[in-house]
Formats: structure tokens, sequence, C-alpha cells
């Protein structure tokens, strides 16, 4: 990757969990008028794209006018490229996810997967939310089985890729264990698996660490580049934490709010794989403050309703 300075952006079935929230993002206002694109359609050099958002907008009616979620976004994720997403509350970074998700239609524009619009959920993109979304009445092997299950994988082969995903998140010894005996963090874990047992070609988390605390975070997002490392795959990873987003990514978007759209796309090229020396490192730390920067100076700094 070039300089980091650069221009200004589920596992199982979603019928069969929880699905993420598809409410409104951003503010009210009127009835939104047609403008320029707002956001880059900046990609690696080079690389084929594997996601395409293009000129997408997402508005949400609400009395007396329209909520403005997402405003003509342009945005390219290549090919095994881990992007995280960052911005105030009501930026419309969820609203991005769910639309390359499935969950969620654009009002105007298209989200692409490998040159296909996307229409609704598929099993070529695994989502993986906040809220771990297990059954509490199943064990992390069955967890993990279930979008197998519903994909249609028999028997053995079924067994043989879940134990597989669970092993690749460090969750052998408890394969046989219930939610209620796990840690946040290793409910999290299981969450992951079952994304990759079905063999996504697309990650799609939407603040996945949020609800964990500091010292677990930090050992998730170990865990998780290293699970990246073993299968690459495109990752999409929506945060609220700049650390988080740097540390993990190599590029960071951050977004504008009222109306959603890209204010800066951000290079991280500090090499894989990343370790307690990364977060130490006077590199990290002025991509730190270049991201923070970015978020919190905005040229027209806003509250909104959370994401």
């Amino acid at each position: 990757m070039n300089a980091h300075r650069t221009s200004p952006e589920a596992s199982s079935p979603a019928a069969s969990e929880p699905s993420a929230p598809t409410g409104p993002e951003g503010s009210p206002s009127s009835v939104p008028s047609p403008s320029a694109p707002t956001g880059p359609e900046a990609s690696p050099s080079g690389a084929p794209a594997k996601i395409s958002f293009r000129d997408v907008s997402c508005h949400f009616p609400v009395k007396g006018g329209v909520f403005t979620a997402v405003d003509r976004v342009s945005l390219h994720v290549g090919e095994r490229e881990f992007v995280a997403v960052v911005g105030p509350s009501g930026c419309g970074k969820s609203t991005l996810l769910n639309m390359a998700a499935g969950l969620v239609a654009p009002t105007s524009g298209e989200v692409v997967v490998d040159g296909r619009p996307v229409t609704g959920p598929g099993p070529d993109r695994g989502v993986i939310f906040q809220q771990y979304a297990l059954f509490p009445w199943l064990t992390v092997r069955r967890n993990v089985e279930f979008g197998l299950r519903v994909a249609g994988v028999r028997g053995a082969e079924r067994r043989r890729r879940a134990d597989e995903a669970i092993a690749l998140v460090g969750l052998g010894d408890f394969a046989d264990a219930l939610p209620k005996t796990l840690s946040g963090g290793m409910k999290q874990r299981c969450a992951i698996a079952r994304a990759y047992a079905v063999d996504p070609d697309v990650l799609l988390m939407d603040e996945p660490f949020g609800a964990l605390d500091s010292l677990t975070r930090v050992q998730l997002q170990d865990q998780l580049l290293d699970t990246w490392s073993r299968r690459t795959r495109t990752v999409v990873f929506v945060t609220h934490d700049v650390e988080e987003a740097v540390y993990l990514a190599g590029r960071v978007v951050v977004m504008a709010a009222r109306p959603g759209r890209v204010h800066r796309v951000v290079e991280v090229p500090l090499p894989y794989p990343r370790t307690e020396h990364t977060r130490l490192s006077p590199e990290f730390a002025a991509l730190r403050n270049e991201v923070w920067s970015a978020v919190h100076h905005q040229d027209n700094p806003v509250e909104a309703p959370a994401d």
C-alpha cells in the first residue's frame, strides 16, 4: 500500500437469527435533493473490487420528513482486504454494512459483490453482530453446525467443518459447552466460528467486540487477526474504536454524519502480523492520531442518533 495519507469511505441465514437494526440513522430533513457523490470510489491499488458501493443512498421516511442515513457513498473493498469503518454515532456505518449484507435495501444506487447486485442475504456473506445471537439450548458445536445444517451440509461433513472452525478460534475444549457457561469473549468466538464454518467469501462485522471489557477486546482482536491470517476473507469491520480500527485494518474509512458520507480514507501501511509491539510503535500512534483527528475534527461536527 502507499503512504497512509489519501484523498477523502450470517453465518446462518438472516431469517434464522435475530436481524441487525434496520431503523433510521442520520438526521431528519426535508426530501433529499440531488447532489454530487460525497465519497471516493477508493480501492487498493490495482486490486479488483470484491464489494462495491456505487453512489449508494439510504433514506428512511419519518413523520415530517426523511432520515438520510447514507448519502451517495461510493467505495470499493478489494479481494481479501480488511477495511474498518469508523465515525460518529448516526453516520450510517451500520446501515452501510447492512446494505452489503442484504438486510437493508438502498434507496438509490447499488451494492455489488463479485459483480452481482446485492438483493438480499446470501451464504457468500457472513454477518457477525455485537449480540452473539447464539441459541442458548445448543452446545458450541451445535450452534456452529446450525448454518451448515440450514445450507444442507450433511452428517459427518457438517461435524468436520464445525469442529475445524471451532478449533480455528481456539474453542476446541469447549465444543460441548452451552453458551451460559462461556464468557462474553468465548461467545463471540463461537459466533465467529459459526460464520467461518459456512465458508463465506466476505465477513461483515458490526461492532462485534463493543460489549466486551477492554482486556477481552484486545485478546479478541488478536484472535481475529490470527484467524484471518490463516483463512483470509474480505472483511468490513464497523467500530466506534479508533485504536481498534487502526490495529485491525489495512484501510480505515472515516464517515461523517448528517447525512452519512465518506469523510476520509486512511491507509494503514503497518505489516501483518500485528502484535503488542505494533500498538506501541510510533507509526501506530501517528496513524491512530490521524484517524482520531479525522473523526473528531470534521467540517460540521454534529450530534446524531446512535447507529
